[in-house]
C-alpha cells in the first residue's frame, strides 16, 4: 500500500507544473535582471557619494557588474526571479540608507587574493596550518 502511495505520488510531482514566482519564461526574467542591473547602475554615483566610500563610481560599477556576472550562469526563471527579489531589497536598503558604511563596503573585500588551500602555500604566506 505504501508503494503505491509513492508511486501516485511521483506521477502528480512528474505531471504538474510548477507555478512561477514572477516571470512565465526565461526572456521575462532576463528582462527584470536588466531593470534591476540598470537600477544597480544609476545608484552607484549615489551610494558612493552618500556613503563616503573610498571607491570611485567606476570601480563600485564594476563591482555591480561582477556581481551580477557571478550569476550568468542560472537559467532556471524561478531562481532568476528569487535572485532579482534579493537585489532588490539590497537596492531598498542601500537606498534607504538602512545599512551602514561597513555594510557596503564588504561587498568589496570578496575580490581580495583567496586564502590558500594547501599547507606549502599557507606555509609560504605565513598562515597557521
Amino acid at each position: 500500500m505504501a508503494a503505491r502511495g509513492l508511486r501516485q505520488a511521483a506521477a502528480a510531482a512528474v505531471g504538474s507544473s510548477v507555478k512561477p514566482v514572477f516571470s512565465r519564461d526565461l526572456n521575462e526574467a532576463k528582462r527584470r535582471v536588466r531593470e534591476l542591473y540598470r537600477a544597480w547602475y544609476r545608484e552607484v554615483p549615489n551610494a558612493v557619494q552618500l556613503f563616503q566610500l573610498d571607491i570611485s563610481v567606476k570601480q563600485g560599477r564594476s563591482k555591480v557588474r561582477e556581481m551580477f556576472m557571478k550569476n550568468a550562469h542560472v537559467t532556471d526563471p524561478r531562481v532568476v526571479d528569487l535572485l532579482v527579489i534579493k537585489g532588490k531589497m539590497e537596492l531598498q536598503e542601500t537606498i534607504n540608507v538602512w545599512k551602514q558604511r561597513t555594510h557596503v563596503m564588504r561587498f568589496f573585500h570578496e575580490t581580495e587574493a583567496p586564502q590558500p588551500k594547501d599547507f606549502l602555500s599557507k606555509f609560504y604566506v605565513g598562515h597557521d596550518p
